[in-house]
């Protein structure tokens, strides 16, 4: 199946996880389309200064991956600046934030897969 960009269905999302400003979330797949082993696979823009907050996984994993921009993430507690081809993987009961620190929007996709 063939979906164009003008398929997905976009959300802006305020403070998403206690983060700061709107995140616009493409949603590239469904849950049923992901034959319900997941919740989410979508692209992220994050524009400068915004944020999602630490937030921990529980019975789920997610997985970033930077399209491009530069992100500030907190993996588990550790800090690390990530950049365009750098991914972060979050298991089940472990947690994660990013922020764009960058003055370009941080684009990355989402994945985030049940246990």
């Amino acid at each position: 199946m063939i979906k164009r960009k003008a398929d997905y269905p976009v959300q802006q999302v305020e403070n998403m996880r206690g983060g700061d400003g709107t995140i616009t979330v493409e949603n590239l797949l469904t849950p049923a389309e992901l034959y319900e082993k997941g919740r989410l696979y979508a692209r992220l823009t994050i524009e400068p200064g915004c944020s999602i907050g630490y937030h921990v996984h529980e019975g789920e994993m997610e997985s970033y991956y930077i399209l491009s921009g530069k992100a500030e993430v907190s993996d588990n507690g550790e800090m690390a600046v990530l950049g365009s081809g750098d991914s972060v993987w979050t298991p089940s009961g472990e947690g994660h934030s990013a922020k764009n620190i960058g003055d370009t929007p941080l684009e990355m996709i989402a994945l985030i897969l049940f246990k």
